[in-house]
């Protein structure tokens, strides 16, 4: 039987600190998109009312049954307005949809993160893509990954000017994007020290720390700063090599490549482009959760990347992943729990 881990009411004294029985039952309500009732409490401290549906991620939806069918469909490489066609919705409900997927993921992302074991190794690199504009508008993504278990720790974007052959046309549009949106300032050094330091915040605290990447000048200072000059071991390889298997950066490359693949926001070209940058970093927490959590680490291997690092007892279902919300931090409620566990059931 569900039991309320908190009050859902962020001014309630109850909602950072529940104690024992601070909920009385209170009923029940049959919605229309479920088959079972819902079981309703009323907190003793602030009186007010809530249910287990308070809980969910879903909370408020229209159409609940459809999320996580549009989960599947934004990791598949399909864009809006062809998941709106399959889903039978409007463009703007499943814009909407996606919107709060993503917020949702880039919670559990974070909620499930643990301490990496010991003698880990992480590699980094940035792919480059582009928001509304290939040629005016360019974008770094800044990917860190563990790589044994490839789980990815953080990947974000940021905007970078325009590089590259010079033309007369190319110039004039750049000149017009400058007047629209002002002049385009470089923070890709900014989002490189913020990735690093998402790394830099699960590795063991005493032992040396192996960070893979290529020979890109910045890397070095910006790695010190963030693991400690004395334990990083910074291993660096030519980004003009084979991008081959036997390749040291494979694991990296073979992880961009796989989001390229299955978020059509970040190809090359593509059609499916983000108009906004921070629409395109709601779609890479998407990914993300989706390569950690649902999807198998290789094909031959039948467990997750967080089951690997045992940050989850096994893979996760779409409809585990949008289960229970997870705006609360560390008190929000596991995905895999039934009952209201802040903890994975054993």
């Amino acid at each position: 039987m569900f039991q309320p881990p908190r009050c859902p009411y962020r001014r309630c004294p109850r909602h950072r600190d529940p104690r024992p029985r601070f909920f009385q039952r209170h009923g029940f309500y049959r919605p229309k998109c479920r088959p079972r009732p819902i079981p309703r409490f009323r907190c003793t401290t602030c009186r007010r009312t809530f249910s287990r549906q308070s809980f969910r991620m879903d909370y408020g939806d229209h159409r609940p049954d459809l999320n996580a069918k549009l989960f599947l469909l934004l990791i598949s490489g399909v864009g809006l307005r062809q998941s709106a066609r399959v889903l039978n919705l409007s463009n703007r409900c499943t814009e909407l949809k996606a919107r709060k997927i993503g917020r949702h993921l880039r919670r559990l992302n974070l909620n499930l993160r643990r301490r990496l074991p010991p003698n880990t190794r992480l590699q980094f690199d940035e792919l480059e893509t582009y928001e509304g504009r290939r040629n005016t508008r360019p974008l770094s993504v800044p990917v860190l990954i563990e790589q044994g278990s490839r789980f990815i720790v953080w990947a974000e974007s940021a905007p970078i000017r325009p590089k590259g052959t010079m033309t007369k046309r190319r110039l004039a549009a750049i000149a017009e994007d400058e007047r629209r949106f002002g002049p385009r300032v470089d923070r890709s050094l900014r989002s490189v020290r913020r990735t690093l330091r998402r790394g830099a915040e699960i590795v063991d605290e005493h032992g040396p720390v192996v960070l893979c990447t290529d020979e890109k000048a910045v890397y070095v200072p910006l790695a010190k700063d963030a693991f400690g000059k004395e334990r990083l071991v910074h291993r660096q390889t030519n980004s003009e090599l084979a991008r081959g298997t036997w390749n040291e950066l494979f694991p990296i490359n073979h992880t961009e490549a796989m989001g390229r693949d299955q978020t059509g926001r970040i190809r090359r070209e593509s059609w499916l482009v983000s108009k906004k940058r921070r629409w395109l970093d709601v779609a890479l927490h998407v990914f993300m959760a989706y390569r950690n959590l649902v999807r198998r680490r290789f094909n031959r291997d039948p467990r997750s990347c967080a089951e690997h690092l045992g940050f989850a007892p096994r893979r996760l279902t779409p409809g585990e992943v949008l289960s229970w919300r997870q705006d609360a931090g560390a008190l929000s409620i596991h995905p895999l729990a039934r009952n209201g566990e802040q903890v994975a059931p054993a």
